[in-house]
């Protein structure tokens, strides 16, 4: 996958910046997050330093798997992956069609939440992968029982098409069109 290199959203709670994620010096910080108790869907709860800096020194490595640090006014917030769902994730598990493009995020836990706080970052995020324009369709293959993501999800446009049963998850197959997100979120990309 081509990789952006930095993408700014300005929302109701500041400015986000998206940048590519750089797999040694930003594992520390990603370690905090992913092991994190609210962090359970990420499943990665055991991991260690050396094992998030291989699973994303991996991504850094694919053609078809980017992985990307969003920040709210230079504070890093969030974390953000895009892979090719013909050749990652859901290979076999649905029909890809052109412009499908794969996602997966995760809010740095906090202190005190902020109310739409995680909307703002669906929404960045969101308007990141449809800055592309070969983007056609937004693919996520949350687990069936984060019922906070899906709710998330269908405010910003995303329809439940089925389960499907991954490896490591009974996850609820979802997509997005670049016309429902713009309607759902009224912004145009």
């Amino acid at each position: 996958m081509s990789t952006t290199s930095r993408t700014d959203t300005t929302t109701d709670v500041g400015t986000f910046t998206i940048r590519p994620l750089d797999p040694i010096q930003d594992a520390e910080l990603l370690h905090g997050w992913v092991t994190h108790p609210k962090a359970a869907f990420w499943m990665m709860q055991e991991a260690r330093l050396h094992d998030v800096e291989r699973a994303y020194m991996a991504i850094a490595a694919s053609e078809y798997h980017d992985a990307f640090l969003g920040s709210l006014d230079g504070e890093p917030v969030f974390l953000m992956e895009r892979y090719d769902p013909a050749h990652v994730e859901l290979v076999g598990l649905y029909e890809p069609a052109p412009g499908d493009v794969g996602m997966h995020f995760l809010v740095a836990p906090a202190d005190t939440p902020v109310h739409g706080f995680t909307r703002a970052v669906i929404t960045a995020v969101m308007e990141h992968l449809f800055a592309d324009p070969t983007a056609a369709r937004v693919v996520v293959e949350p687990d069936v029982r984060n019922t906070a993501v899906h709710a998330l999800n269908e405010a910003v446009g995303f329809v439940p098409v089925r389960e499907i049963e991954k490896p490591e998850k009974r996850a609820l197959l979802s997509f997005c069109t670049r016309e429902r997100f713009e309607r759902a979120a009224g912004v145009t990309v």
